[in-house]
């Protein structure tokens, strides 16, 4: 009987060989066909100025970060009198004046 863990690998290096074979073999489109296609005449009406190019596209993510970030800069705009007016009602505050301990330094744990 014939194991299969050695009929699948075989197959599918004989279809690569194939497809690669055929890649290098078969002939190449001739050169002037992209000019053949640009001859074809122009659109004489125009654009459609009625309808909008993008109808059917969502936008995509520099599109989306651009207008997040917009959003964003307008949120902390709109928080810029705020801002100020909190920073400039503590001016008479003083600082503290009691004595805050720094942390100790703790040995080096040994195994």
């Amino acid at each position: 009987m014939i194991s299969w863990r050695y009929v699948v690998p075989a197959v599918l290096a004989a279809a690569a060989v194939a497809a690669c074979l055929t890649y290098f073999v078969a002939p190449s489109p001739p050169a002037d066909a992209d000019q053949q296609l640009a001859l074809t005449p122009p659109d004489m009406n125009g654009p459609d100025i009625r309808t909008r190019p993008n109808i059917d596209q969502r936008p995509n993510a520099e599109e989306q970060a651009k207008a997040a970030f917009e959003r964003a800069a307008a949120a902390i705009l709109r928080q810029a009198p705020n801002l100020q007016a909190s920073a400039s009602a503590n001016t008479n505050a003083q600082p503290t004046a009691e004595h805050i301990p720094l942390p100790k330094r703790r040995p080096i744990p040994r195994p």
